[in-house]
């Protein structure tokens, strides 16, 4: 019956099926020849959506949608365009920086690359620089929006297992900004090998007032973040607080956001929201009926059999994650083995809050590497190159993300001293 659960999966992942239909539709064939009745299917799909932490999931998908629509991309692109852009490479630069800032606001992957590669892509295709190369930087710096807070993948972490939300996001600070430092190296040691443009350097003014027009929107993550960490409100209570703040920047403030765009936005976070819960729902119940065939304790016995060495371990479950984030979304991943592979790290002294962020890291990772790294195929629709050519240019940011991943699993200060710092 197991075998039936993961050969149906495979298959339809195979075929090109959504990951969470590939997931209910397995689900839903092992009910079919097992006692277990149908009606297990509703009633496990509410149980994993009906959590309260997950209430803050569409109101920062809407936040980060009104924020982009009210022309906050462009003054963060502006912004780091005004303060890098004289360097070597200086837009390649000015792209991961905006990704930091814009990673802070939206908190996921793939409305970073869409957002700033729409901007990005094709600018820096305009000034020369190589478009497999604008593709790659672009995908690759992306995966910080999920590890710098606010980041969806840690509030389903947390909602598995019941960590402190805040906790985890402050976690992902320390980890978040050594990615995006790692990524400015490589995007800056490529563009001298290749001797990419550089602009001319902007006054001081100028860089002044590009920061007081990006000044409305780096508070919004300021706000988030300190809200949640001081106590003044939960994860979704300042979700609710970001879209009012976004809003009103967009409406008031920046003013390029109008009450008619409004019912369009909503319905596009709408859209992406149902699709977000369709797929918790679903994993719910794939992962109930792991548990139900035990197989949860059978991976942990089989980790713990091959070793009980503490760092071993950790590279054995990061090698399992970096293959199986090649293959899955990373929320979906999170559901079916971030519960199993807990208890496993938790039993040879691994901390809950350093293992999700390993978790999420090592998941983030596979959103830029082939078959189904779907950062590369967004890059690859707005620049019009092959995924082939951008996981080639993209393999040295691979090679960061890998080391700082090293550097989170095996020095565990990396992630736990400023949650050290605010929490205890």
């Amino acid at each position: 019956m197991t075998a039936l659960l993961f050969i149906v999966f495979l298959l339809l992942l195979i075929l090109g099926f959504p990951i969470a239909f590939s997931l209910g539709i397995a689900a839903f064939s092992y009910l079919l020849f097992s006692d277990i009745p149908l009606m297990v299917i509703p009633q496990k799909m509410y149980a994993g959506i009906d959590v309260f932490v997950l209430l803050s999931i569409p109101g920062f998908i809407l936040a980060g949608n009104l924020m982009n629509a009210g022309g906050i991309t462009q003054r963060i692109i502006h912004f780091c365009n005004a303060l890098l852009g004289h360097i070597r490479g200086g837009l390649g630069l000015a792209n991961v920086g905006a990704s930091m800032l814009f990673g802070g606001i939206s908190g996921t992957a793939i409305a970073d690359t869409a957002s700033i590669g729409s901007v990005m892509i094709p600018a820096m295709k305009r000034e020369g620089y190589d478009a497999p190369f604008s593709c790659a930087v672009t995908a690759s710096s992306s995966t910080i929006g999920p590890i710098i807070p606010p980041s969806l993948p840690m509030i389903i972490a947390a909602t598995l297992t019941g960590l402190s939300v805040g906790r985890l996001f402050v976690a992902g600070i320390v980890p978040g900004l050594l990615l995006g430092l790692g990524f400015l190296l490589t995007a800056y040691l490529i563009a001298v090998k290749k001797n990419y443009p550089k602009s001319d350097r902007k006054s001081m003014v100028v860089i002044v007032k590009s920061f007081f027009q990006a000044f409305w929107a780096l508070m919004m993550t300021l706000i988030i973040l300190f809200g949640i960490i001081g106590g003044v409100f939960t994860p979704t209570e300042a979700s609710i607080v970001a879209v009012i703040y976004a809003m009103g920047i967009g409406l008031w403030v920046y003013k390029d956001l109008t009450f008619k765009r409004i019912p369009e936005i909503l319905l596009n976070s709408a859209k992406t929201t149902a699709a977000l819960m369709v797929l918790v729902g679903f994993a719910n119940l794939f992962a109930w009926i792991m548990t139900v065939e035990e197989l949860p304790q059978q991976i942990a016995s089989t980790l713990l059999q091959l070793t009980e060495n503490k760092w071993l371990l950790l590279l054995l479950i990061n090698l399992l994650l970096i293959v199986v984030g090649a293959f899955m979304e990373t929320i979906a991943a999170l559901l079916i083995l971030f519960p199993v592979l807990l208890g496993v790290a938790v039993q040879v002294g691994v901390d809950p809050v350093q293992f999700a962020i390993i978790m999420v890291f090592n998941l983030v990772i596979g959103l830029t590497t082939p078959p189904v790294g779907v950062c590369l195929f967004v890059a690859s629709s707005i620049g019009g190159v092959s995924l082939e050519k951008i996981a080639r240019a993209g393999l040295p940011f691979l090679l960061v993300s890998l080391l700082v991943l090293a550097l989170v699993t095996y020095v565990p200060a990396v992630s736990l001293w400023l949650p050290g710092l605010f929490y205890e």
